[in-house]
C-alpha cells in the first residue's frame, strides 16, 4: 500500500496501475486512491473505465468514497451516460441518502448540464446543507438559467440556510450576467457583515460584478480595500479595465502589480496580452508578449492563442513564424485553437500555401477550423478550393454553421460561381435548418453582382425578407463600377448615402463611376454633397514589412523614406513596362492635372510606392507582400502585373476587399474585383 501511495503522490500513474493490477484482491481504499489520482492528473476517462471494469469483473460493491471519486471523474469528462449509470449504481447500493453523495451528484449533473436530473436529486434529499443549495445554484448557472439560479438562492435564504463564501462566489457571476446590481450590492453588504470580503475569490467576484455593471468606481473601491491582494484579485481588476476598453488604467495597474512580484503569474501576462489584442492595440499586445518572455515567464497555450490574432491584424508574418516555431518547441502544436489561429495568421499575411499546410496537419478539425480555412481560401480568391473544403467538411460529418455559409458564399462570389452559390444558399434552410440572415443575403447579392447579373441582384435585394444592409448595396455599387451601370449605380449610391452617410468610400466610388462616364457635373455634385456633410476622403495608405520593421507609404507624402530612390526606380521600370505594352490609365487620376503630370500622379499612389520599395529590398525573397487600407487603384493593378513580370517575382497586394496575387503578368482576381 505504501508503494502504491508513493507512486500516486509522485504522479507515476502507469507504475501505480501496474502495481495495483498485481494485487490479488485490492480493497476499496486502494481502488479509491487510484480512481481519484486519475481524475487529479487529468485522466478522468481512465478512472471511469477502471470503475466499470471492477463492476463487471469483480462484482464491485462500492462505498461512498468510490462513488464520490467516480462522480468527480464524470464531472471532469462531462460523460452524461456514465453519470446516469453511476447514479443508478448509487441507488442500487442504497447510497443516495448520504448527504455527501447527493451533493456530489447535484454538482456532477450541473457540470454535465443535466439540470432536470440535478433538480430531482436535490428534491429527493431528506436533508440539505449549504453545499446542496450552492451546488443547485451552480447547476442552474452552468446551464445558462440565470433567473432560476437567483430564484434558488432566494429559496435558500427563505429556508433559513446561511450562504457561505462559495455560495457568494457562485451567485455573484449570476448577478453579473443578469445585471442585477442591487442584489450584487446586497451580497456585498452580506460579505462585509460576515467578513467574507477578505476572501480573494469573493472580492474578485465583487470586482467582476461591478465591472460587468460598468461601475468601475465600486470595483476599484473593493480592490483598494483589500489588505492582502492575491493574483486573482489583481487579474480580475486588470480584466475589468480591459472589458470597458480602458487599456491605460489596466497598464498603470499592471505597472503597480510588477512591484508586487509574488502576485504576478502567467495569467497576469495573459490578461495583458489578450486585453490589448481585444481592444485593437495589437502592437502593444505583441510587445507585452515579448516583455513576458524577457521577464522569465513561459507563455502557455492561452498566451499563444491571444498573441497570434494580434500578429494577424498587424500582418506580422515574421513574428507569426517565430511564434509558430515556439509552439513546435513547446509541444503546443496539437492545440486546435492555436492551429486555427495559425491558419488565419498565414492567410491574413498573404501566405495561403502555409495556411493550408497548417490546416492539413490538424488531426481533429472542428467547425471553427473548417470555417477558418474556407474563409482563408475565399479571401485569396480561391473559390474552387473553398467549395471543395465545404464539401469535404460535409462529408466528414461536421455540421456547418452560419459562418460556414458566409465563407463559402464569399468564395463563390470571388470566383463567379453563380449556380453553386445559389445552390448553397438554398441548402441553408432546406438541408441544415439555418435561416439566412441579412449578411448571407448580402453575400448572395455579391455572388450575382460580380458575375454581372446586376438586374437579377437588384431584384434579389427587392425580394429580401429583411431590410438590406449596407454590404448588399455596397456590392451592387462596386459591380456598377466594373460593369458601367449608371442607373443601378445611382440607386445603390442613394441608398448607401442614407444608410451610412459618413462612409467616404461610397461617395468616392460613385464619383469614380460618374467620372468614367464623363458625367463631370454629376460627379461635382457628389463631391459637393460630401463637403456639405463634412465627410472627408480617407487617404490611401499602404505598408510593407521588411525584416522586423513596417514601412508605411501615403500618396503625395514628400517625407517618405528613400523618396528619390523610389521614384528613380519607378521611372526606370516604367520605361521597361511601356516597352512591354503598359499604357497608363489616366481615368484613375482624379486631380485637376494634365499631360505628364497625370502619369506622375499615378506613380505616387501608395501601393505602387510600397511595391517599389519592396522590390528594392528583396534580400532573396521571392514574394513582395503589400497591404492597403482602400481598394487597389485600377491603373496600379495593371502596372503591378507588368512589374511582377519584369521583376520575375510574385507580388501580393491585400486591399480592403481581397488578396491579389500577381505573377508573370497576371493577377489571381482575373481583373474582377
Amino acid at each position: 500500500m505504501k508503494s502504491l501511495t508513493s507512486y500516486l503522490h509522485s504522479g507515476q500513474l502507469d507504475l501505480a496501475r501496474k502495481l495495483f493490477d498485481k494485487i490479488p484482491n485490492p480493497d476499496l481504499r486502494a481502488l479509491t486512491l487510484l480512481l481519484s489520482a486519475y481524475s487529479k492528473h487529468g485522466r478522468p476517462k481512465q478512472s471511469i473505465a477502471l470503475y466499470r471494469k471492477f463492476c463487471e469483473e469483480k462484482n464491485l460493491q462500492p462505498d461512498r468514497y468510490v462513488i464520490l471519486s467516480v462522480a468527480k471523474a464524470c464531472s471532469l469528462s462531462l460523460d452524461t451516460f456514465e453519470a446516469k449509470e453511476l447514479h443508478s449504481d448509487a441507488i442500487r447500493f442504497k447510497l443516495t441518502s448520504d448527504l455527501l453523495v447527493s451533493n456530489a451528484f447535484i454538482d456532477m449533473y450541473g457540470k454535465c448540464r443535466l439540470i432536470e436530473e440535478a433538480i430531482n436529486v436535490f428534491d429527493e434529499m431528506p436533508s440539505k446543507d449549504v453545499i446542496s443549495w450552492t451546488s443547485l445554484i451552480f447547476a442552474h448557472a452552468n446551464c445558462k438559467q440565470s433567473g432560476e439560479a437567483l430564484q434558488a438562492f432566494r429559496e435558500m435564504l427563505i429556508s433559513g440556510m446561511k450562504p457561505n463564501s462559495v455560495t457568494l462566489c457562485t451567485v455573484l457571476p449570476v448577478c453579473s450576467a443578469m445585471k442585477a446590481i442591487n442584489l450584487g450590492k446586497e451580497l456585498h453588504g452580506f460579505a462585509l457583515r460576515n467578513r467574507f470580503e477578505k476572501n480573494g475569490w469573493v472580492s474578485s467576484g465583487l470586482i467582476n460584478m461591478y465591472a460587468k455593471s460598468l461601475n468601475l468606481r465600486l470595483a476599484r473601491y473593493v480592490f483598494d480595500g483589500l489588505l492582502d491582494r492575491d493574483s486573482v484579485s489583481w487579474n480580475t481588476m486588470l480584466s475589468s479595465y480591459f472589458s470597458i476598453g480602458n487599456s491605460e488604467e489596466a497598464l498603470e495597474l499592471f505597472g503597480k502589480m510588477k512591484s508586487v512580484e509574488d502576485e504576478m503569474n502567467c495569467a497576469s501576462w495573459n490578461c495583458m496580452v489578450s486585453g490589448f489584442a481585444q481592444n485593437g492595440r495589437v502592437r502593444q499586445s505583441v510587445e507585452m508578449f515579448a516583455q513576458m518572455q524577457h521577464s522569465g515567464f513561459r507563455a502557455n497555450e492561452i498566451t499563444i492563442a491571444s498573441v497570434l490574432p494580434a500578429c494577424s491584424n498587424m500582418e506580422n508574418i515574421r513574428g507569426g513564424k517565430e511564434i509558430h516555431g515556439y509552439t513546435y518547441r513547446h509541444c503546443f502544436i496539437k492545440d486546435k485553437m492555436i492551429l486555427t489561429a495559425l491558419v488565419l495568421l498565414y492567410a491574413k499575411c498573404g501566405d495561403l500555401m502555409k495556411s493550408r499546410l497548417v490546416f492539413d496537419q490538424m488531426i481533429n478539425k472542428d467547425v471553427v477550423a473548417w470555417n477558418a480555412m474556407i474563409f482563408a481560401s475565399s479571401m485569396h480568391g480561391c473559390g474552387e478550393d473553398a467549395l471543395c473544403l465545404y464539401h469535404q467538411m460535409i462529408k466528414s460529418g461536421m455540421k456547418p454553421n452560419s459562418m460556414t455559409f458566409m465563407g463559402v458564399l464569399s468564395g463563390c462570389s470571388h470566383s463567379l460561381f453563380v449556380e453553386e452559390g445559389r445552390s448553397i444558399f438554398s441548402s441553408m434552410s432546406r438541408d441544415f435548418g439555418i435561416q439566412p440572415d441579412a449578411e448571407h443575403y448580402s453575400c448572395m447579392v455579391d455572388v450575382l453582382c460580380r458575375a454581372g447579373h446586376l438586374q437579377g441582384a437588384y431584384e434579389f435585394i427587392q425580394g429580401m425578407p429583411m431590410e438590406p444592409k449596407a454590404s448588399a448595396w455596397g456590392a451592387m455599387l462596386a459591380a456598377c463600377r466594373l460593369y458601367k451601370n449608371i442607373e443601378l449605380g445611382k440607386i445603390s449610391a442613394d441608398r448607401l448615402f442614407e444608410i451610412e452617410p459618413e462612409n467616404p468610400g461610397n461617395y468616392v466610388l460613385f464619383t469614380n463611376i460618374l467620372m468614367n462616364a464623363k458625367l463631370f457635373d454629376d460627379a461635382s455634385k457628389i463631391r459637393k454633397l460630401m463637403r456639405d456633410r463634412g465627410v472627408k476622403k480617407v487617404p490611401g495608405r499602404s505598408w510593407i514589412q521588411i525584416k522586423n520593421k513596417v514601412y508605411t507609404f501615403v500618396k503625395d507624402d514628400d517625407k517618405i523614406l528613400c523618396r528619390d530612390e523610389i521614384f528613380g526606380f519607378l521611372e526606370e521600370i516604367g520605361k521597361k513596362m511601356k516597352l512591354a505594352g503598359y499604357k497608363p490609365d489616366t481615368d484613375f487620376v482624379l486631380q485637376d492635372v494634365r499631360g505628364e503630370k497625370m502619369e506622375e500622379a499615378l506613380c505616387s499612389h501608395s501601393e505602387r510606392l510600397a511595391v517599389a520599395f519592396g522590390a528594392m529590398n528583396l534580400n532573396g525573397e521571392s514574394v513582395i507582400r503589400v497591404f492597403k487600407n482602400l481598394r487597389i487603384c485600377g491603373d496600379c493593378h495593371n502596372a503591378i502585373k507588368f512589374m511582377s513580370k519584369i521583376l520575375g517575382v510574385g507580388v501580393t497586394v491585400r486591399d480592403n476587399l481581397r488578396f491579389h496575387h500577381f505573377r508573370d503578368g497576371s493577377c489571381s482576381c482575373h481583373d474582377r474585383w
